[in-house]
């Protein structure tokens, strides 16, 4: 429960009601005509590179990122550092390698780009699972986390019942985002966040530094002392542990960050709605920067609440330190009472409220639209769906992403839900990265290696998480009274990565296709759509 006075919570309300008035205005008048398939997964590709840069940002900086990285760095320091610095990493590397070949060869979901050489229904049904299974952990992270942090934000008495109707509040919201606004009505509710991300972020991280007289070193002696953790705050190890072995799932966590975030689905989704080649290179480089901007924000604003909340109260508030950015206020204007706590208070409660919403609406998009596009419409109607009739079922495919995602939130609200984020990374970096990968820039990729890969990796993400020691065997894991595990890890990435890769290898050179795959003609086709690629030939 935090301090503040029933007149600030009153604030708080108000502003989430003017929050969700306006979004949900903006999405229905931005919504797309009912029959006009082009409209409702790219908007038209209206929005300029600016706009659409910043929807980009705005899908990829999830709740994720401003709560529990802002935690994790007021909890473990330097390795708080490294995620953050990571996120940001991943975004250039989608941006130097793949957003213009994505571009060029995807016109609505990631199975349209992983088609274009290797047509059938089955690589349509392997897209749809894939987005499928990266996308709902994420949202139910998201919804789970939503039940709890909206109780605290509120100062609802953290029952059951109270967090399961934020729960169900979100996820609603949510599905009307993704079904009434299409890919426009979302882009405009995701620039609305990343402004109102930017700009509350900004005069928070300001007033932080101002405390400590605009001296970092000052701010980060500071920390030091109030994590309690003196110098091994700005040393790697407290997240994870100093071993050999806890150095090693360190790094691999960090490389799963680099090449899984920017691939999954609802943020490769956003590039297909550029205009053109040059615009994609525009709009990505106004999302790396705004991304950028905002981790070092985050940075900021994490070593702020160490220093100034201090560890021992924001891990009694939450041992993840996810209501850390929360608690910051406070600590900044010393009294709950006093008009600037409440106003700085209201600020930062909406800005975790839009990005809540606006998050969830983005992967539900994603979902939705996979499993129209891909599933429905390529897969079982072999193409020939009318547009009326996908629209159509893009809209329930939305109501039924949600529904389902809401459920499993509210039966997992109690448990620790945080390994579904590396999940979902893990699944981006091990299947959808070397598929991406192999079919924009490998002539030999066949489809049975398309296959491999993206079930491969997906199954070997899966399993090996399950079998970790995030799941059982410690008192952090998800069933921290039972050990059922065997992979000494707490990410899959230094083992799922390869193997996803590797499948994709072996399954093309395993291919009684490859010769076809060598021949002549599907070498010259291979070289045409090279040339396209590299050329960036729109």
């Amino acid at each position: 429960m935090n301090d503040f006075s029933s007149g600030t919570q009153a604030t708080v309300l108000v502003l989430f009601a003017a929050l969700v008035t306006v979004t949900l205005l903006m999405c229905v008048m931005a919504g797309p005509d009912r029959d006009d398939l082009t409209d409702f997964y790219t908007g038209y590709r209206s929005l300029t590179p600016f706009k659409n840069g910043l929807a980009i940002a705005g899908d990829y900086i999830s709740a994720a990122t401003v709560l529990s990285t802002t935690g994790i760095i007021a909890l473990a320091g330097y390795d708080g550092y490294v995620l953050a610095v990571s996120t940001a990493l991943s975004l250039v590397l989608l941006m130097f390698l793949a957003a213009e070949p994505l571009r060029n060869t995807g016109s609505f979901t990631m199975g349209d780009v992983l088609a274009r050489n290797m047509p059938g229904r089955a690589v349509r049904i392997a897209a749809s699972v894939v987005t499928l299974s990266a996308t709902l952990p994420f949202l139910v992270v998201q919804l789970s986390g939503a039940g709890s942090l909206l109780t605290f934000i509120l100062d609802i008495p953290h029952g059951v019942g109270a967090r399961t109707a934020c729960i169900v509040m979100v996820g609603s919201l949510m599905i009307l985002y993704a079904a009434l606004g299409g890919m426009r009505g979302t882009a405009l509710i995701q620039m609305i966040k990343i402004v109102i991300l930017l700009g509350t972020s900004f005069v928070v991280a300001a007033l932080v530094l101002s405390r400590f007289d605009w001296s970092p070193g000052a701010l980060l002696r500071a920390a030091e002392h109030g994590s309690g953790t003196g110098p091994a705050f700005l040393e790697q190890g407290l997240q994870l542990g100093t071993s050999a072995g806890d150095r090693l799932d360190f790094v691999g966590l960090q490389l799963t960050i680099i090449l899984g975030v920017a691939c999954l689905p609802h943020i490769t989704m956003r590039l297909y709605s550029a205009q053109d080649v040059p615009a994609v290179r525009r709009s990505m480089s106004w999302a790396v920067g705004t991304v950028t901007t905002f981790c070092l924000l985050v940075i900021v604003m994490g070593t702020g609440a160490a220093a100034l909340v201090g560890s021992q109260h924001i891990i009694a508030a939450d041992p993840q330190g996810r209501t850390s950015v929360l608690m910051l206020p406070q600590a900044l204007g010393g009294s709950p009472d006093s008009a600037g706590t409440a106003v700085l208070y209201s600020a930062v409660a909406g800005m975790v409220f839009i990005t809540l919403l606006s998050s969830v609406a983005g992967m539900t998009l994603a979902a939705a639209s996979s499993l129209a596009h891909d599933l429905f419409a390529h897969a079982a109607r072999r193409g020939q769906a009318e547009p009326r009739t996908e629209m159509t079922v893009a809209v329930w495919t939305s109501v039924a992403v949600g529904t389902v995602a809401i459920s499993l939130a509210t039966l997992v609200q109690n448990w620790d839900v945080g390994v579904l984020t590396t999940v979902a990374i893990c699944i981006g970096a091990s299947a959808v990265a070397p598929a991406l990968t192999y079919s924009l820039f490998w002539r030999g990729f066949t489809r049975t290696g398309l296959l491999a890969t993206l079930y491969g990796g997906t199954a070997c993400a899966l399993v090996l998480m399950v079998f970790s020691e995030a799941v059982s065997g410690t008192p952090s894991a998800v069933f921290p009274n039972a050990d059922f595990h065997w992979f000494p890890m707490q990410s899959t990435g230094l083992v799922s990565i390869p193997f996803g890769y590797l499948a994709g290898w072996l399954g093309s050179r395993l291919d009684h296709r490859l010769r076809a795959a060598d021949s002549r003609e599907s070498r010259q086709s291979y070289e045409e759509n090279e040339a396209r690629l590299l050329a960036a030939a729109d």
